[in-house]
C-alpha cells in the first residue's frame, strides 16, 4: 500500500468513529506504519493495521457495500452465467446503476441475456393477502368501484 491508494474499512472502528465499508485515501505512511487516511466524508484519521487489519483495496467495491454512497462513474460488471444468480435482479441493477452522479457503464458475458437476468422481480408480497372469492356470475359483473378505478380508503396503500 502507498499513498494515494484507495481502501476501504472491512469492519468497523469504533473508537476511531469509522464505519464497515467507509472509503478513503492513503495521504501517507509514516515509519511505524501507520497509515494517514482521508476519508471520503472529509475526515483525517489516523489508523494502524497492526490494530485494525480490516482493511481492503478501494477501487472496486460490491453493489451491496456502495448503497448509499455516490460516484463519479461507476463500471458495472454482470455475468450472467454466476453461480449467485439470486443476486442478479432488478433492485442490484437500480442500486448500482443509480450510484453514478455523470456515468455508468456496464460490463456482461451476455448481451442477449442481460435483460432477462437484470429484470429478475425479488419483490415479495405481503403476507397479509385477504382471500376473495366470486362466484362465476360475479366473474363478469363490474362492482361501482371497478367501473370507476380502484379506490383507497384511509391506511389502505396499493402498493403502485
Amino acid at each position: 500500500m502507498s499513498a494515494g491508494d484507495r481502501v476501504q474499512l472491512t469492519a468497523p472502528a469504533r473508537e476511531l468513529k469509522a464505519a464497515n465499508r467507509d472509503l478513503g485515501t492513503v495521504q501517507g505512511i509514516d515509519q511505524d506504519g501507520r497509515l494517514s487516511l482521508k476519508m471520503d466524508g472529509g475526515r483525517q484519521l489516523q489508523l494502524d493495521p497492526r490494530l485494525h487489519p480490516h482493511l481492503d483495496h478501494g477501487y472496486a467495491v460490491t453493489s451491496h457495500s456502495s448503497q448509499g454512497q455516490t460516484a463519479d462513474r461507476v463500471l458495472i460488471h454482470v455475468d450472467t452465467e454466476l453461480a449467485a444468480k439470486d443476486l442478479l435482479n432488478n433492485r442490484m441493477a437500480y442500486v448500482a446503476v443509480s450510484r453514478g452522479a455523470y456515468d455508468a457503464q456496464l460490463f456482461t458475458n451476455d448481451r442477449e441475456k442481460l435483460g432477462a437476468t437484470l429484470g429478475h422481480d425479488v419483490s415479495h408480497q405481503s403476507a397479509y393477502g385477504p382471500e376473495v372469492k366470486q362466484d362465476a356470475k360475479q366473474d363478469h359483473a363490474l362492482s361501482p368501484q371497478q367501473e370507476n378505478g380502484p379506490q383507497q380508503g384511509p391506511g389502505l396503500g396499493t402498493g403502485m
